[in-house]
């Protein structure tokens, strides 16, 4: 991981949720871009005096309107394409309906088929986050959550 320079502004961290249901990735698009990034997970910046696990649970929940669960940190790096600090959660449903919650910030939000990630994140997923999503794509939800997803427009 990179350090700013000294006398450069704190390099804020960014929490990022990974959230699987039924073969398919959630997915929201900004009302405004970071970069090329068109598609990403929902996400958003760590507060002073806040973890990166609740971070996620909290931007997970403002963007989505889903309620998760923190499940497993897997990674963190320096986003090649935004300089921004990540730090990737695996995270569970517990409850709620996916939808935009924050207008003003998110444009679309989508589940997508895994197959069908590389027509959204052209670049493909960071090698950690696609990983896990191999290894967990295949096992069942645990406690067989399979609460409603709207598709907001």
């Amino acid at each position: 991981m990179t350090k700013p320079a000294p006398g450069d502004e704190a390099m804020p961290t960014v929490a990022a949720g990974v959230i699987l249901r039924d073969g398919c990735l959630l997915l929201v698009r900004r009302r405004v871009p970071e970069g090329a990034l068109i598609w990403q997970f929902p996400a958003g910046k760590v507060e002073r005096g806040e973890s990166p696990k609740d971070a996620v649970v909290r931007e997970v929940k403002e963007e989505t309107g889903l309620v998760v669960a923190g499940t497993e940190r897997l990674r963190e790096r320096i986003h090649p394409e935004t300089g921004v600090h990540i730090v990737y959660f695996a995270c569970s449903i517990l409850s709620g309906t996916a939808h935009r919650a924050a207008p003003d910030e998110v444009a679309d939000i989508t589940w997508v088929p895994l197959r069908d990630v590389l027509h959204y994140i052209p670049g493909g997923l960071y090698l950690p986050v696609q990983r896990y999503l191999d290894t967990t794509a295949t096992r069942p939800a645990p406690g067989g959550y399979g609460g409603r997803v709207d598709r907001a427009v």
